[in-house]
């Protein structure tokens, strides 16, 4: 389809209307965290000269190591349950029938609309009456119950556009559902779960509600959680809160800008299929 001059620049005009609204706001965090302390004042302005210390500072006096260190292990270990859980429930789903699947998948999908305050105090207690608290358990289980819907969901859907050919072309030759699922359409979809496995890392990694209630020691803060007190110490100190900030949301950038491709070529298939 073709489109007109008029066209071109609307949608130009828009997307980089949208571009700056994105980009500016992060621009003007690392103008603030490269400005002396006593200079920054926020906004976009260039400092006289760039102030690396910030991010020693801060990293020493909010101890972000050991927070950091929290989220790598919630993270990822939030992210292998899921997906190893969702690849076998949404195989299930996708290419297996039995009764009331699709109620049970329907109920699964309930998940995706329940927001985390809606349960977490309830949540809270269970966990207490077992001995779950303030512990790593207390994190990972619900986080890993919270994104197994949108797992699922997203899995079911790139396993149900496999060719059916092929997966009955491999049964003939003897392969049982293990196989199938692990030699035969896993490895094609490799895109599809690289960008689901993106997508939970930011979400556990961004997440603050259920660490706040479920964790006391500072220990087992995470990467936000302790943000969040560190801002409560310095909220005037708007150099070491930007250099902390950027701290914390350093490593889901990288992996972002490590995965990316993948990420990209998930996304289009998936919006291709669906």
């Amino acid at each position: 389809m073709r489109i007109t001059r008029g066209e071109a620049l609307l949608n130009y005009g828009v997307l980089t209307l949208f571009s700056l609204m994105a980009v500016v706001p992060l621009i003007g965090v690392v103008l603030t965290s490269l400005t002396p302390s006593g200079q920054a004042g926020g906004g976009l302005r260039v400092p006289d000269r760039l102030a690396f210390e910030n991010f020693s500072e801060a990293w020493d006096i909010g101890r972000f190591g050991s927070y950091l260190l929290s989220s790598v292990i919630v993270t990822v270990s939030v992210v292998v349950l899921t997906t190893v859980l969702a690849t076998f429930a949404a195989f299930a789903f996708a290419r297996m029938r039995f009764p009331l699947s699709n109620t049970i998948f329907y109920l699964m999908l309930v998940g995706l609309m329940l927001p985390a305050e809606a349960f977490v105090i309830p949540l809270y207690y269970n966990l207490r009456s077992v001995g779950l608290t303030d512990s790593y358990w207390a994190l990972i289980l619900p986080q890993t119950a919270q994104s197994l819907a949108f797992a699922v969901f997203w899995l079911r859907n790139q396993f149900r556009q496999f060719p059916d050919g092929i997966v009955e072309a491999a049964r003939i030759d003897g392969a049982g559902d293990i196989r199938v699922l692990w030699r035969i359409i896993v490895p094609p979809s490799r895109p599809a779960i690289i960008t689901m496995c993106l997508l939970i890392s930011m979400w556990t990694w961004n997440e603050f509600l259920i660490p706040l209630i479920m964790v006391t020691r500072e220990s087992l803060r995470t990467a936000p959680l302790g943000l969040a007190f560190f801002q409560g110490q310095h909220a005037t100190d708007f150099a070491l809160l930007s250099a902390a900030g950027i701290i914390v949301a350093a490593p889901i950038v990288l992996l972002y800008v490590v995965a990316q491709r993948h990420f990209i070529s998930g996304m289009i298939g998936g919006s291709v299929k669906g």
